[in-house]
């Protein structure tokens, strides 16, 4: 095997000295376009600055409505510049939950679990598709022997309870905030959906003041996660000095299908349990010890397209049996989404080097028709981290191959949907978390992340690390196995 490696490395291999002049040119190409402003701006202010220059305190004494003109107009931008920018979000740290190891099981162990709810094609189903899903042999689900045709409510009250509590119990160990301190709290599960709320589960376990603020986001599918971040940057903006606590999660107890539609089958064999909890602060004293500032939230929402909207939808089968449907045009209108979402997020985030060409390619193929590929900007440029929603094997294959990532960059993710599965809004948090334990995040880089929900929705977060994250330090669900990452996932 080894001698037939070599043998395609050396047929594939590239004119070296072509490649390299290659990478220089665009390496200047691209030094020179993102810095041409500076460039020619440089120059004018140089001139201005010598022209200044030549002007005494005397001269302008003697020209005193020009310097009452330049004094009041710098006192009104300055006032401009502080008084319209956005506060500083700052995320202070997050945590995972890992649940005990007798939550832990096998592809087979969950098989047999759902053998009393399933009839012989079903489960059959179930194991094909667990061989090429990407899950490992070591994710959690409820710990019942039997999974139940109809699960008791009590079941999903102590996974919600269980899950969301452990997560926020880890973050305040880890940030030593006070639970007194929280003015915001915002939980998203989409499947399940007490009442009262989880949100109201959370003010009640901590016993949280009267003025607290909260939400209960549901129904928003696997990027509802993102969503949080974007609702609590916007509350944190007109409310001064506080902190917002997010609770990702999905109760899969309660969503768990008994039919035989292999649309519906798809999710029993993906979902697994999992949360996050996120401290965001808008307090700048809180900068020096936080991990990452809020840079830029891009949220996509294709709902007004039929095929869409349905392409991931809660209903009941035949037998009255409630599933979730998974489209053939799932796929299709995932790209879809992500294609629209990228391009209002790469003007914010791009040089401006990579958005002229992915400018001539669009005029080349709309206004001059040319037959070519439409160009995919390189968000490698931009990003150090992509934290892609680890929703499923060909969803992670499908954005390797359109955003054009070398492994390492979708090792994350596709590490958290071997070791931990698909655990909704919560899995783009495990994939920063995975980055962290291998060390790898440092004080200036950008992390990506992507989640995609049911709706049919695409978004975006853009996080800036404000400190190198020792992982000597760090203690979050990978740390005592990172060392037994990645491995190499046989399908």
């Amino acid at each position: 095997m080894a001698e037939n490696a070599g043998e395609v490395c050396q047929s594939n291999l590239p004119n070296f000295l072509l490649s390299i002049r290659l990478k220089y040119v665009k390496l200047g190409y691209h030094y020179l376009i993102s810095n041409a402003v500076y460039l020619l701006i440089v120059p004018i202010l140089a001139a201005v600055g010598l022209h200044l220059s030549t002007f005494t305190l005397e001269n302008l004494m003697n020209h005193p409505v020009m310097l009452k003109s330049f004094s009041t107009l710098v006192v009104y931008l300055t006032t401009v510049y502080f008084v319209s920018r956005p506060r500083n979000v700052y995320l202070v740290d997050f945590a995972c939950y890992k649940p005990p190891q007798c939550f832990m099981t096998s592809r087979q162990g969950f098989i047999e679990k759902m053998s009393d709810i399933l009839d012989e094609e079903s489960l059959n189903f179930l194991k094909k598709i667990s061989k090429w899903s990407g899950l490992g042999e070591k994710t959690y689900v409820p710990a019942e022997s039997k999974i139940p045709s109809s699960v008791p409510m009590s079941i999903n009250q102590n996974e919600a309870k269980m899950v969301i509590i452990g997560a926020i119990d880890d973050l305040l160990a880890k940030t030593g905030v006070k639970v007194q301190e929280i003015g915001i709290v915002i939980v998203n599960s989409s499947a399940f959906n007490p009442t009262p709320s989880l949100s109201a589960m959370i003010v009640n376990h901590y016993k949280l003041g009267v003025n607290v603020i909260t939400y209960n986001l549901g129904g928003m599918g696997c990027s509802a996660g993102l969503i949080s971040v974007d609702l609590a940057n916007r509350l944190l903006q007109g409310q001064a000095n506080s902190y917002a606590l997010i609770a990702s999660t999905e109760i899969i107890s309660s969503a768990y299908y008994s039919g035989k539609l292999k649309s519906k089958l798809l999710s029993n064999c993906l979902f697994r349990m999992g949360a996050s909890a996120i401290l965001m602060s808008n307090r700048s004293s809180d900068r020096r010890r936080s991990k990452y500032q809020l840079m830029h939230v891009v949220r996509t929402h294709k709902g007004a397209d039929d095929r869409a909207f349905g392409c991931a939808y809660q209903d009941e089968d035949e037998d009255e049996k409630k599933g979730v449907s998974l489209s053939k045009d799932l796929m299709a209108v995932a790209g879809e989404a992500l294609k629209t979402n990228i391009t209002t997020l790469g003007p914010l985030v791009l040089p401006m080097s990579e958005q002229l060409l992915f400018f001539a390619s669009l005029i080349a193929r709309k206004v001059f028709k040319r037959k070519m590929k439409q160009y995919i900007p390189d968000f490698k440029m931009t990003f150090e981290h992509f934290c892609i929603h680890a929703g499923g094997r060909a969803v992670l294959d499908e954005l390797e191959k359109n955003l054009d990532l070398p492994k390492v960059l979708m090792e994350p993710s596709r590490m958290t949907l071997y070791r931990f599965g698909n655990t909704s809004s919560s899995s783009v948090w495990y994939n920063l978390a995975y980055s962290e334990a291998k060390g790898r995040i440092k004080k200036g880089d950008r992390a990506w992340q992507i989640g995609f929900g049911s709706g049919f929705k695409c978004n975006s977060v853009v996080w800036r690390a404000l400190r190198t994250v020792d992982a000597a330090k760090e203690k979050n669900a990978w740390t005592d196995e990172i060392e037994d990452f990645p491995v190499h996932v046989t399908y």
